[in-house]
């Protein structure tokens, strides 16, 4: 499946069509270059499925906790670029989380080996007139 949006006003659109094909899915990973739009992307979404908190980059963090109004569970917004190793993932308790609620998970290359096997790849790509498009299999 493609979502494209061509300009942040067509992303609340983007994101509400994300959300209505994610399904019973829990865990998605999202990829693309640096500066694609992944963390603008998972914000929308977060708003579009009732989140109320500001959300922001988990950069430091690593991982954020959301609330939702719309979901029974919470929604954990992931950013694995800092991490250095697989170690570091199982120090933090990442597998837990997988299990545990809504995750959106950003750089997943080093936690992909323990990502459950229904996880949803997402590819985030921006072509060279600024579009962006979205492609996942669900």
């Amino acid at each position: 499946m493609e979502i494209a949006f061509p300009t942040l006003d067509a992303l609340p659109k983007a994101a509400a069509d994300f959300a209505a094909a994610m399904g019973s899915h829990r865990v998605f990973a999202f990829e693309g270059e640096m500066g694609a739009g992944k963390t603008t992307f998972i914000k929308a979404l977060c708003q579009r499925l009732g989140v109320a908190e500001v959300v922001t980059s988990p950069t430091f963090a690593i991982v954020n906790e959301y609330t939702s109004s719309l979901l029974p569970c919470p929604i954990f917004h992931f950013d694995c670029y800092r991490l250095r190793s697989l170690a570091e993932a199982y120090d933090i308790g990442c597998e837990d989380y997988f299990y545990t609620g809504l995750c959106l998970i950003e750089w997943p290359e080093v936690v992909a080996s323990i990502l459950p096997e229904d996880t949803v790849y997402v590819r985030l790509s921006v072509d060279e007139r600024g579009c962006r498009t979205l492609t996942f299999n669900v």
